[in-house]
Order: C-alpha cells, then sequence, then structure tokens
C-alpha cells in the first residue's frame, strides 16, 4: 500500500463540451410573468484577472416566489413559462449575462422571508468544488431583513449586491479569491 499523496490536478476546462445547452443563458420565454432583467457580471480570480471559460449556473424563484421543483409545494400559482434554471459559460473577458426576471421572495426553513435571490454555482478550471454564492439586488428594500444576508458581516455584504444600472439591467463582479472577494456558501 502506497502512503504518497495522489498528485494535484485541475479540473476542465470541459465545460464547452458536457455541459451546456442552447439557450442556458435565457430563462424567459413567451409569457413568462414577472418583471424583465439581465443580469450580467464579470468573474475574477485573486490578482483581478478575468476568468474565462467559467461555467455559471443559476436557479430561483418565479415572480410570485415559487421555484419550479416538487420541493416547494407551497399554495401559489407556478410559472408554467418559467423553469428558473440557466446555465453559461464565461467568454474570453470574463463576462456572462442572464436574460430573466426578478425573482419574489421566498421563505428559508423556518418560514421567514428572504429577499429575492438568485442561488448561483460556479465551476472553472482549478476549482475542485464548485463555489456556491447568492445573487442579491441594490435596489431591494427587502435587503435589510434578510436572514442570510444577516449572517453575512456588513463589510462583505456588497460582493452579494447587484448594481441596478437602469432598463432592468444589473450588474454584479464575482471576484473568486483575495481582495474584495465574494461571499461564498458552504451548503
Amino acid at each position: 500500500m502506497s502512503t504518497r499523496l495522489t498528485p494535484f490536478q485541475t479540473i476542465g476546462p470541459f465545460f464547452h463540451h458536457a455541459l451546456l445547452f442552447k439557450g442556458g443563458e435565457t430563462l424567459t420565454a413567451e409569457g413568462t410573468v414577472g418583471q424583465q432583467i439581465v443580469i450580467e457580471g464579470t468573474v475574477r480570480d485573486g490578482a483581478g484577472t478575468p476568468v474565462s471559460e467559467a461555467l455559471i449556473e443559476i436557479w430561483q424563484a418565479d415572480a410570485v416566489g415559487r421555484y419550479n421543483h416538487p420541493g416547494d409545494g407551497r399554495d401559489r400559482p407556478l410559472d408554467a413559462a418559467f423553469d428558473g434554471f440557466g446555465r453559461t459559460p464565461t467568454d474570453e473577458a470574463g463576462c456572462f449575462s442572464f436574460a430573466t426576471i426578478k425573482p419574489g421572495p421566498v421563505p428559508d426553513l423556518s418560514g421567514r422571508m428572504q429577499a429575492p435571490h438568485v442561488l448561483v454555482s460556479i465551476l472553472a478550471r482549478g476549482i475542485l468544488t464548485r463555489l456556491i454564492t447568492r445573487i442579491y439586488f441594490d435596489d431591494e428594500p427587502a435587503n435589510e431583513q434578510d436572514p442570510i444576508l444577516a449572517f453575512v458581516p456588513v463589510e462583505r455584504r456588497p460582493t452579494l449586491l447587484a448594481r441596478h444600472q437602469g432598463n432592468g439591467q444589473y450588474h454584479i463582479d464575482i471576484r473568486l479569491q483575495g481582495e474584495g472577494e465574494t461571499v461564498f456558501f458552504d451548503v
């Protein structure tokens, strides 16, 4: 039996070949209910260099705050034209974009209401375990009462806030490490 450690290996980039699907950056369809928005951003490494070929996945509730998932059995209408899941790669400049709707508030496991947010998963070369974070909206008054944001130190909360740019456009920078590192959750 060998006592040597397995050598470190990086992962990918295989995302473009194995995990993408046509239209993954567009969550809306004809008949989708809610405020149409675009969330765009940039993924950067610890040195501030854009990360190309990262894979960004999002999952969110519909406009009334219901997830298209069997585990969400709340008595709320489900928007059949919105499944709430998207996936897209970053481009050479580390940029990504999703056309979606602003989600409604959802309860946490104890029933407390959470501010509208989008769940985010990031995979990239050299990251062996996906990173999990959230995107909140800087113009959302409910952020003040959000139970998850309350756990995040005040000085780190801006890393989770997409800035409203006007006309339904929001921008967020995701920093994988270093100064201004995005808050990631251990789930």
